[in-house]
């Protein structure tokens, strides 16, 4: 096998050319083979495998840098760099990551996982080079889908001004996760079809370079003015006037080309942008048929596609999705916003049924929470959906245009908590603390799907900025008879006994039913409450508890640091409760792909790390005999 031959940087190039075609096919291969055993990104690495060869046979790396966004479709360049072995535990805790680290070689120079920054970056990297009086090349590798976020424009902006070397790709394959919506997308597909540019300047080369002597002569004076000819034949010509020298499109697929395109880009002192199209799970046809499941699939059957574990339970997302489409029948003032994600966040139903009340922003959070804004002032009733780790990105514009103005926009944060596989880019673990410090802001968190069900309903008759926090998974059908009434701010009793008191915060309260099973079996008695509302939380319940519980326990998929247990902390300073507070939160630190149920163990949040620390805390001074003793008492 060809890719045999390759197991470090650079190898590449030893490959004799007329064998690229067996090696790309034997890259796909491998990549389909891997990824239906350990889930990964598979439809954007199959389209890229050209892409990344060619910018493999031009570059040299390490010396040169390549940047690329998101970072999801990295796989093939992984591979050419010599991590083949590591792809048996791709994305697996303690295994190779699924996007590009620093930390795992030295070929990865820019940790990456969220969209629209690799322009960004790649600019740092060219003013760093020419400062330091370096020599390398420098190549940022950004999707269609990415550039419709506005901070890619903010670069391009800037980087037009370049005078030196710096090669954008943009990788067109017409999709982000779902298909790219609005004018950038219908821009390129302009660009992508404009044949008759691309034919009239071939063949006006080919004949006048047969004119003896002159020939040449205008062909050099015709290519000082091609901006000009591109300006007649292809509309708009967005990136020639912002000052980007503009090459392409050229076919992706197609290695040949790829590589005198870049050579070509490479030499051209001032930021260049190569448009390449590609097709999105090339060669993989269940990929290239459905790019939407392909885009991060769970391990699939390889000769039918379709996922090897059946779903045996609706998830919070499917909750949410039905819930949304019976709200669209009732309310005509309910509207919908999605960044690009309308599949991934349960909002597909919702566009098909009311298809003037969805909106796709595209990959654009901070524009679809000011969006949200104008259409609460407006009098709608708007609910963005979004994933915990995407809703970081517009952090400014939900404190600044949202809750200033105390407007009714309705956040349904999914993935909340740890993902697993994607790893520290995609963990939704902070939410609850950059939430919780914007005034105005109310959240809450389900214990069950039930409850999720509730809490939408309860979230669209508020009035005023409200989150809704679930996580990722199979949605919890436990406590099915617990269903009280929800109220704002306050919290719901599951369990009502004395000594110690668990305060569990939606994906928690789970845990917490299995926590208090074995302090029970253990003697101990334990009440459960199901918090509801993280801010603003139930503060006489707190005090109320004080008065009969030794121990106070709070639980949260979140870390510390601002989250509900810290809240709960400083109440408890300030108004003198006597119970000792015990806090079961995630460190603060980013938290490694791999496993959720191995990660809940790593960072102590899973159930017998929380009991250990329970009876650790009683064992530890004058909790021993306010409950010890008397769970001694119980069991004799």
């Amino acid at each position: 096998m060809v890719l045999d031959s390759i197991n470090k940087p650079n190898d590449i190039k030893k490959v004799d050319p007329g064998d690229y075609g067996q090696l790309s096919q034997e890259i796909r291969d491998f990549l389909v083979n891997k990824i239906s055993i350990t889930g990964g990104h598979l439809g954007s690495n199959l389209g890229v495998v050209e892409l990344t060869m060619a910018l493999h046979l031009v570059a040299d790396l390490p010396k040169d840098k390549i940047i690329w966004d998101v970072g999801h479709q990295s796989y093939t360049h992984k591979l050419l760099t010599g991590r083949k072995d590591g792809f048996d535990t791709l994305r697996k805790y303690g295994g190779m990551s699924g996007f590009p680290k620093r930390k795992e070689s030295e070929c990865d120079v820019f940790d990456t996982g969220h969209s629209s920054t690799s322009v960004s970056a790649g600019l740092g990297y060219v003013k760093a080079r020419d400062l330091n009086g370096e020599d390398y090349g420098v190549y940022a590798v950004i999707g269609d889908g990415a550039i419709t976020g506005g901070m890619a424009f903010e670069a391009f902006n800037n980087a037009s001004r370049l005078k030196t070397n710096y090669v954008i790709i943009l990788n067109d394959n017409e999709m982000s996760i779902a298909e790219n919506v609005g004018g950038i997308a219908r821009y390129l597909r302009k660009i992508r079809t404009a044949e008759s540019y691309k034919n009239f300047k071939i063949d006006l080369e080919n004949y006048l370079n047969k004119i003896p002597k002159v020939g040449e002569h205008v062909v050099d004076t015709l290519k000082k003015y091609k901006s000009g000819i591109k300006q007649l034949v292809v509309p708009g010509m967005f990136f020639e006037d912002m000052g980007i020298t503009y090459l392409g499109p050229v076919d992706g697929h197609d290695i040949d080309a790829m590589v005198r395109m870049l050579k070509e880009a490479r030499k051209i002192p001032k930021c260049v942008i190569v448009h390449v199209y590609t097709t999105k799970g090339k060669g993989y046809m269940p990929a290239e048929r459905h790019p939407a499941r392909f885009h991060g699939t769970e391990p699939f059957d390889i000769d039918t596609g379709l996922p090897v574990r059946n779903r045996r339970k609706a998830n919070y997302t499917d909750i949410f999705s039905t819930v949304m489409t019976k709200l669209g029948s009732r309310d005509e003032k309910v509207v919908a916003i999605t960044a690009a994600m309308p599949d991934g966040t349960g909002l597909k139903r919702f566009s098909r049924m009311y298809p003037d009340r969805f909106f796709d922003v595209g990959i654009a959070e901070q524009h679809a929470v000011t969006f949200a804004a104008g259409l609460a002032a407006g009098g709608l009733k708007p609910i963005v959906a979004v994933y915990s780790s995407f809703l970081q990105r517009a952090y400014d514009q939900i404190l600044h245009d949202v809750s200033i103005q105390n407007l009714h926009v309705v956040f349904c944060i999914d993935r909340a908590g740890l993902v697993g596989s994607d790893g520290e880019t995609h963990q939704g673990i902070f939410d609850l603390s950059y939430l919780s410090m914007i005034p105005n802001m109310t959240i809450m968190a389900p214990k069950n799907k039930w409850e999720l069900s509730d809490m939408i309903k309860f979230a669209v008759k508020y009035d005023g900025p409200i989150a809704i926090r679930y996580p990722r998974g199979e949605a919890y059908d436990g406590l099915e008879e617990y269903r009280a009434a929800i109220e704002y701010s306050k919290a719901e009793v599951i369990h009502d006994e004395e000594d110690i008191v668990l305060l569990a915060v939606g994906s928690m309260v789970k845990t917490a039913e299995d926590v208090r099973a074995i302090l029970k079996n253990k003697g101990y008695s334990c009440s459960l409450i199901n918090v509801r509302f993280v801010k603003p939380f139930d503060e006489k319940l707190v005090l109320k508890l004080d008065r009969r519980h030794k121990l106070i326990v709070t639980m949260e998929e979140n870390v510390y640091v601002g989250g509900f247990g810290q809240q709960i902390r400083e109440y408890a300073d300030i108004n003198d409760v006597n119970a000792e507070l015990l806090n079961i939160a995630l460190p603060d630190e980013f938290i490694e792909h791999g496993n959720v149920d191995i990660l809940k163990k790593e960072t102590g949040i899973d159930t017998d790390s929380i009991v250990n620390r329970i009876t650790e805390t009683i064992g530890q001074g004058s909790l021993i005999g306010r409950v010890s003793k008397r769970a001694d008492e119980r069991t004799s």
